[in-house]
Formats: C-alpha cells, sequence, structure tokens
C-alpha cells in the first residue's frame, strides 16, 4: 500500500502534509495521531503484500483499542497476517514499558 498524502493545521495555523504517520507525529506531535496510526508508526514497515498500517489496523480491530492489546501474548500477536516474531517482540516490548511507567507513577 502507498501511502496518501495527507494535510492538517498545525497550531500556528501552518498547513503540514505527510505520508506516514511518522511524518504527522513529528509535525504535530504523538497525541495527533489515532491508535492505528501510533501502531503504524511502532510497526514501521509492513510485510509482503501488506502495510504497517494495514496491520495496525487489524490489530485495533481484533483487540478493538490499544488497552484491548495490553497482555496479548507474542504468539497471539503472530496469529495477525503479516505480524512475524520481530515485530510482535517491539509490540510486547512497547507495552512492557508502559506497563512499568504506570506501576512507577502508582507508587509516586
Amino acid at each position: 500500500m502507498i501511502y496518501k498524502e495527507r494535510k492538517a493545521v498545525d497550531k500556528e495555523g501552518r498547513e503540514v502534509v505527510w505520508k506516514h504517520p511518522g511524518g504527522k507525529l513529528r509535525r504535530l506531535g504523538p497525541a495527533s495521531l489515532t491508535d492505528t496510526e501510533l501502531l503504524t508508526v511502532i510497526l514501521g514497515s509492513g510485510s509482503i503484500g501488506r502495510s504497517a498500517m494495514d496491520i495496525a489496523n487489524e490489530i485495533i480491530n481484533r483487540y478493538y483499542s490499544l488497552s484491548g492489546l495490553m497482555g496479548k501474548s507474542i504468539s497471539e500477536l503472530m496469529d495477525i497476517k503479516g505480524l512475524k516474531e520481530v515485530k510482535a517482540t517491539q509490540i510486547a516490548a512497547v507495552f512492557e514499558v508502559a506497563r512499568r511507567i504506570v506501576r512507577a507513577l502508582e507508587r509516586e
């Protein structure tokens, strides 16, 4: 899949253009991304026949949200077409980092 060019207006009223969600993140900040776009950035690239955005869409559709993805095993993630061991491991690591941050904040 070739990413379509997307446009938005930043806080200063300037039009910004990007093709991949990573460009949107750099120009508008991480809070501007949808859950699917955040996962796309984490995945970085897709697999043969599937873009990172396609894979991220399937993940969100299957688990309904980022919080629904928490605690899923690497083997469960690998059930998604195009999500191999390395990408599933990356997702698991990101969620473990998030879990540890939440735990640390709860202790404060």
